[in-house]
C-alpha cells in the first residue's frame, strides 16, 4: 500500500542533483554554441534514359534481350538505358513477336524468359 503522502515525503527527502562543472561550461554559451552540421548525404546520379527507341537501340533490343535467361522491364531498362515505360512497351513488342514467354505475371512486376522453340 503506497499513499500520495509517503510519495511526497520520499521525493522531498531526495538530495538535489549536483551539477557537473564540465557540463555547465558547455551549455552556458546559449545560442553561441556550435550547432551540429548535418551531412548532405549521398546524392544519386541522375539517369538520362531514352524515352523513345532509336533504330540502333531497337535493333539491339530485338537481338540481345531474347537471349537473356531472365527478362524483366527493369533489366531491359538497365541494359538498354531506356526508361521503365519504354521497357514495358519493349516487353509487349517481344511478346507479340513470340521472342519471349511469360513465367510470372503480376500487377507490379512481370518475369519473362527466352522462348524455347520445341
Amino acid at each position: 500500500f503506497f499513499s500520495f503522502r509517503s510519495w511526497l515525503v520520499s521525493t522531498a527527502a531526495m538530495a538535489p542533483k549536483k551539477e557537473d562543472p564540465k557540463k555547465s561550461a558547455k551549455s552556458s554559451g546559449g545560442g553561441k554554441a556550435k550547432k551540429k552540421k548535418w551531412s548532405k548525404g549521398k546524392v544519386k546520379e541522375k539517369l538520362s534514359n531514352l524515352v523513345l527507341f532509336d533504330k540502333i537501340t531497337y535493333d539491339k533490343m530485338l537481338a540481345d534481350v531474347p537471349k537473356l535467361k531472365l527478362i524483366t522491364p527493369s533489366i531491359i531498362s538497365e541494359k538498354l538505358k531506356c526508361n521503365g515505360s519504354l521497357a514495358r512497351k519493349a516487353v509487349k513488342e517481344l511478346l507479340s513477336q513470340k521472342l519471349i514467354r511469360p513465367i510470372l505475371t503480376h500487377k507490379s512486376q512481370c518475369v519473362y524468359t527466352r522462348a524455347s522453340h520445341q
